[in-house]
């Protein structure tokens, strides 16, 4: 059995760690209620100050979720990114909790790019600005 001093230690992150190591993604989760209850989708994103961009289809679940009828409103959800080594049990998670809102195309012009890895249409733009952010890592001591 391993020594106990040889297991990796988690350790929280603080909200500039959470940030630096997301920047470079191109896949993580959005999170929300589908009116069915909570569901996972994962997205491309890219990270446009502390806000994630992501894109999806008119016609998907999540763009009939996240589309609200007020003006300015927001829909609340949550973004988590996570990279792991499992043969070494080390890795961090990143989740970011927020609203969310469809983006006009004036909005479209101006924030990151995000390119969709599947190949059918993603029209629909969606911003979830980072209310809370939060991380942890595991790592060797």
């Amino acid at each position: 059995m391993a020594n106990s001093s040889d297991r990796p230690v988690l350790e929280e992150l603080d909200r500039a760690e959470c940030l630096r190591l997301i920047s470079g993604g191109s896949v993580g989760r959005v999170a929300f209620d589908d009116g069915e209850g909570p569901t996972v989708i994962p997205v491309n994103y890219a990270l446009d100050g502390e806000a994630v961009i992501f894109r999806t289809s008119s016609s998907g679940r999540m763009n009939r979720s996240l589309l609200t009828s007020v003006v300015g409103g927001e829909v609340r959800a949550a973004f988590q990114v996570d990279r792991f080594d499992e043969p070494d049990r080390m890795g961090w998670s990143v989740l970011l909790r927020g609203g969310v809102h469809p983006l006009s195309d004036e909005e479209v012009a101006k924030v990151a790019q995000v390119e969709p890895w599947p190949g059918d249409d993603r029209d629909e733009w969606f911003r979830l600005a980072a209310l809370e952010v939060s991380g942890r890592r595991l790592r060797r001591p």
